[in-house]
């Protein structure tokens, strides 16, 4: 049986405002295999986002254990986290988080200057994704010259360009018309049936159905956890 991509046990998160802690993360155990297209579901304040920063090693758990593609993340460094988030995790943002004044083509490339891969071979590599994501006629664009749907397809881009074993993608849709949110989507599809995990962290609930597994947070604990 093949080792799961992401394997969580026992997981708390608690912060301290003042003299009073804050237990948002309850005891978490979740297990998401390579190849699965997850949705992370919650109210505000269930702590899915404090969950995400944590799957995304922005972060690291009060207790627990996190084993991520067979190494024990819980307790790195700031720098060894950082390495691990540049080799292992893609992220796409609602907001986009693109450069402003760098074209879509050096903003696709930017991970790559961090994994120390060359100009020549950045640049291949960028041009490579943006075709993926129907972006080719885009490359030399700046994302005030872009559409919001076109700027989150260069973010998605962006996330794939250091093959990461997840893509991790916060409300990806959030900023988005409907119809966009629509083609958003559809790339999604397509990316997990390349063979990417993709967890989607969503309270939308049609955004939600895309996944074919849905785990729903509530007060710091797992609510329900379904497959389709």
């Amino acid at each position: 049986m093949a080792q799961p991509l992401i394997s969580i046990k026992d997981i708390t998160r608690d912060f301290t405002l003042g003299n009073e802690i804050v237990y948002v993360l309850k005891g978490i155990d979740l297990e998401i295999n390579k190849g699965e297209y997850v949705a992370l579901m919650g109210p505000s304040g269930s702590g899915k986002s404090t969950l995400m920063n944590l799957l995304g090693c922005l972060d690291t758990p009060t207790s627990g254990t996190y084993i991520l593609n067979g190494k024990n993340v819980s307790h790195m460094g700031d720098d060894e986290l950082a390495e691990i988030r540049n080799k292992e995790i893609g992220f796409v943002f609602q907001t986009f988080n693109l450069l402003p004044r760098t074209t879509a083509l050096d903003n696709v490339a930017l991970p790559m200057i961090y994994a120390g891969y060359s100009k020549a071979d950045r640049h291949k590599r960028a041009k490579e994704v943006l075709t993926q994501v129907n972006l080719a006629d885009r490359m030399d664009h700046q994302p005030n010259q872009l559409s919001g749907g076109q700027r989150q397809r260069v973010a998605i881009a962006r996330a794939l360009v250091n093959t990461p074993s997840i893509i991790l993608a916060d409300e990806p849709t959030g900023n988005l018309d409907s119809k966009t949110s629509v083609e958003i989507m559809k790339l999604f599809g397509e990316i997990h049936k390349n063979g990417n995990t993709v967890i989607l962290v969503t309270h939308e609930e049609d955004i939600a159905a895309y996944a074919h597994r849905v785990i729903r947070l509530r007060d710091g604990v797992i609510e329900s956890d379904t497959l389709k």
